[in-house]
């Protein structure tokens, strides 16, 4: 018998009928043996939804009162999913965040979680229950609010959960069959990858992809919780999403793990490029420029400086960074304009960025060839450059990324022969 912890999307739990197919699967699992933890997302688009109708009565909302609203979305999947598995003869028992042990700091709409005390999950266990817990959502023991975690908040409950009572493994599931080369939208030649390294999801997970969140996957790492990545559509086996202990367990066990070169093409449209122009090239400005940035809330990703112009003295400097934070970053450095002496600010929020991740990537000469050779013959230009040991990464025009992500995507021969079936079509 294995302890399953098991996390379903708003996508899987979007109506009535998907809520029942989800507890079918779950009362499989429990048939077959297992002990199982679900944490659930609020059904389809509800969070968006509620977070509309905040903004129409509130132009800007309580921090502590949107979580409390946002809150309630989990809470109706959760206890619709325990009766449709009540119906079906097993015994389920909901949690609220709260209810099941999850512990956070103080930060309304972006909570951490500082601790999991499942007390009550394991008695129910024990008991032979069921568990369902609302996922999204925490509680902080000092002000005794409900918090939430913010985006992918459901994917961390779940792996927190996972870690918290030792579970044997994560299973995610969404609308997709596992991890992609790509994103099947963009490139639907995409292939589904039977293993992927914890850091290649890190890498992935950051630069666009979006099954998996990169705050679960890190959690996951932290803590050596396994993640298997499955559709809620499908019994087709996902992808396993091992880190190092696991990795090398399985090695040593004598399985042969290949590596590719390259294990996906990531894309992302939501980032803005701003630069500024004509800063004095001397010690000290760049310090100034990004401190002011970092003041401002904003989320720094890609960073060029420019040679400095002989006959100026000056530089230009462009770094991109989340469309939301733009205007704020922007008002910040334009109000210390005089004091760092910049000539001019520059903002383009029609960029997309596209990165070519891993692992294999360390000990093959020729990948950066490789890339650039495809945009090029596709007639795509390179607006920037980044690089990591299993990265590269390049930001061109936004209306370019679906053809740039199809180009390389063949280039490396990630191509499959059939089109990667997506069920629900939002990813989640």
């Amino acid at each position: 018998m294995a302890l399953i912890v098991q996390k379903y999307g708003g996508s899987s739990v979007a109506d009535a009928e998907s809520i029942k197919r989800v507890a079918k699967r779950i009362v499989d699992t429990r048939r077959a043996g297992h002990d199982v933890v679900v944490a659930v997302s609020a059904m389809g688009d509800t969070t968006d939804e509620l977070l509309d109708l905040a903004h129409e009565v509130a132009p800007i909302p309580a921090p502590r009162e949107l979580d409390m609203l946002l809150s309630s979305g989990e809470r109706i999947s959760m206890a619709l999913l325990a009766m449709a598995i009540h119906s079906m003869g097993f015994e389920a028992r909901s949690f609220t965040g709260s209810q099941a042990g999850m512990i956070t700091d103080a930060t309304h709409g972006a909570a951490r979680i500082v601790d999991v005390t499942p007390v009550r999950l394991r008695e129910a266990l024990d008991e032979g229950a069921i568990v369902i817990v609302a996922g999204f959502q925490g509680f902080n023991r000092d002000t005794r609010d409900i918090t939430t975690l913010g985006r992918g908040g459901s994917d961390t409950t779940a792996v927190a959960l996972a870690a918290a009572l030792s579970a044997d493994v994560c299973e995610i599931y969404s609308d997709v069959d596992g991890i992609f080369t790509a994103d099947p939208r963009v490139v639907p030649k995409a292939r589904k990858l039977g293993v992927v390294t914890s850091e290649e999801m890190l890498e992935l997970a950051a630069n666009g992809a979006k099954v998996l969140y990169i705050r679960a996957v890190e959690y996951a790492r932290r803590h050596g919780v396994t993640i298997h990545a499955r559709s809620s559509f499908s019994s087709a086996e996902g992808t396993l999403v091992l880190g190092p202990d696991a990795r090398a367990e399985r090695l040593a066990q004598g399985e042969h793990m290949e590596e590719p070169i390259v294990a996906g093409v990531a894309t992302d449209l939501s980032q803005a490029k701003v630069t500024v122009v004509g800063v004095p090239d001397v010690p000290g400005k760049a310090a100034e420029i990004f401190t002011i940035v970092a003041k401002s809330g904003a989320n720094v990703d890609m960073i060029v400086q420019n040679v400095s112009a002989a006959a100026t003295g000056r530089t230009d400097i462009s770094f991109t960074l989340p469309k939301s934070d733009a205007a704020a970053a922007l008002r910040a450095l334009a109000a210390d304009q005089a004091e760092v002496g910049f000539e001019a600010l520059l903002h383009d929020d029609q960029i997309g960025k596209l990165s070519v991740v891993g692992a294999g990537m360390r000990s093959h000469s020729g990948v950066s060839a490789t890339l650039f050779d495809a945009l090029s013959s596709a007639g795509i230009n390179i607006e920037m450059i980044s690089t990591s040991e299993i990265r590269i990464s390049v930001v061109v025009r936004g209306s370019d990324v679906a053809a740039a992500a199809r180009a390389v995507h063949t280039a490396y021969g990630l191509d499959g022969d059939d089109e990667a079936v997506v069920y629900a079509g939002s990813g989640r």
